[in-house]
């Protein structure tokens, strides 16, 4: 599958925050960062415009009834 966007993490706090998070946990962010990179319209579920900003966004996570929103992230169109 081709990559419709490039996911850019800004420093490296989204690697700090996945490197803490257990096996199951890290699957999961990477299953939604996989959609995010292929999918032409990514629902709102997973990933939400961040008001009053210029292409950054957060990332939603759901993993056991827990939902998450943890980090933003800026993309761009390949």
């Amino acid at each position: 599958m081709d990559k419709v966007r490039q996911i850019v993490f800004y420093k490296d706090y989204f690697h700090e925050f996945y490197t803490t998070q257990n096996e199951k946990v890290q699957k999961k962010i990477d299953e939604v960062l996989f959609m995010i990179s292929i999918l032409d319209r990514v629902p709102k579920k997973f990933l939400e415009h961040m008001t009053g900003t210029d292409g950054l966004f957060e990332i939603r996570i759901e993993l056991g009834g827990i939902y998450s929103e943890f980090f933003a992230v800026s993309m761009k169109a390949n």
